[in-house]
């Protein structure tokens, strides 16, 4: 992995912080310092790429292979989600999401999916087990139904992209606000730690800071819910018209 995230804890030194990046650096490794908060970066601004596929997928607007197509057409990840979480392991993947959330005192942005949870409880851990969201042989390649592939509809890959990923943006921009890390070691974070095709950030100002307002409100406008609530900052740089870079 080329990327390293350095946590500073309340009694470290800045001369230890200093020597710690510059040994990793040493490494070749790209570093990202972090507030010691549940998560640090990856972990926590990552928590929308699963989360909210799987609401998207326990509302019935699109199956898991509808999901992952859309993210992988439209946005250039490399694995959809659920492609992903079946190689994580959906033991591993809803432990961590269970752990974030409970460190997290409960707020709703993390709370876990039970599709997830009877996943994990059934056996259907991914790859490993042989079965997950998918079906794979023996090597772990994916089984793949030769009627299982319906035609995209490029109206519903552009809804679920935009919805997971202005949630993604919403994310980091929280992650910024709150000093967790810089805007580009969050950005880099991204695009070293979990193959991200851009930076959240970064992807946010191609995007518009208006339209990813606009994208919260009209779910939190839908739902109601506090997992949609918009994050300070990017009303703040609406408001100001400003970028992240």
């Amino acid at each position: 992995m080329k990327l390293v995230e350095v946590i500073p804890a309340l009694q470290t030194s800045k001369e230890v912080l200093e020597k710690s990046i510059q040994i990793i650096s040493d490494w070749k490794k790209t570093v990202a310092v972090a507030k010691d908060t549940p998560g640090f970066i990856v972990n926590r601004v990552a928590r929308p790429f699963y989360g909210e596929s799987l609401r998207i997928y326990e509302e019935g607007l699109a199956e898991f292979a509808t999901i992952d197509h859309s993210l992988k057409s439209l946005g250039g990840f490399r694995m959809g989600p659920f492609e992903l979480m079946d190689f994580i392991g959906n033991d591993v993947n809803y432990t961590v999401t269970e752990t974030v959330f409970a460190a997290f005192y409960f707020d709703p942005r993390y709370k876990p999916a039970f599709t997830q949870k009877r996943f994990a409880e059934a056996g259907y851990l991914g790859r490993k087990s042989g079965k997950g969201y998918y079906d794979y042989d023996e090597n772990g390649r994916r089984v793949i139904q030769s009627d299982s592939e319906e035609p995209l509809n490029r109206d519903l890959a552009k809804q679920i992209f935009n919805r997971v990923l202005v949630m993604l943006i919403n994310e980091a921009a929280d992650a910024l606000f709150l000093n967790i890390a810089s805007a580009a070691d969050i950005d880099n974070a991204m695009t070293k730690g979990v193959n991200y095709p851009k930076g959240l950030l970064a992807w946010a100002d191609e995007k518009g800071i208006d339209w990813c307002v606009n994208k919260m409100d009209e779910l939190y406008n839908e739902y109601h819910e506090d997992r949609y609530r918009c994050s300070p900052l990017l009303r703040k740089m609406k408001r100001e018209n400003k970028t992240f870079f």
